[in-house]
């Protein structure tokens, strides 16, 4: 069975730019120690039952599932809410 982690942060290539890409998420664990996983560590985990992700939107719990672009391109993203923009992309920097 999949372990729930929830995402707290992200590195994303290019802050600046309308189509940042995703590098890596990071959160703590249940014993309070930092974690970071790239993009494609998290995609493999997500895929292979390891891991499961979530965001923690003013209390509501959005899970994060794995997405092929239009090119066929894998990657992470919130469950479509209504939010815009996605919940994923709108956490903070990790440092």
């Amino acid at each position: 069975m999949a372990t729930r982690h929830e995402i707290k942060c992200i590195k994303k290539t290019n802050r600046q730019s309308a189509h940042e890409r995703i590098e890596e998420i990071g959160g703590k664990n249940a014993a309070g120690t930092s974690w970071r996983l790239t993009q494609q560590q998290a995609i493999f985990g997500i895929e292979e039952g390891k891991w499961s992700f979530y965001v923690n939107q003013g209390g509501n719990v959005i899970d994060v599932i794995v997405a092929i672009s239009a090119l066929g391109n894998k990657y992470i993203k919130t469950r479509n809410d209504g939010e815009q923009p996605n919940n994923l992309l709108s956490l903070p920097e990790c440092l």
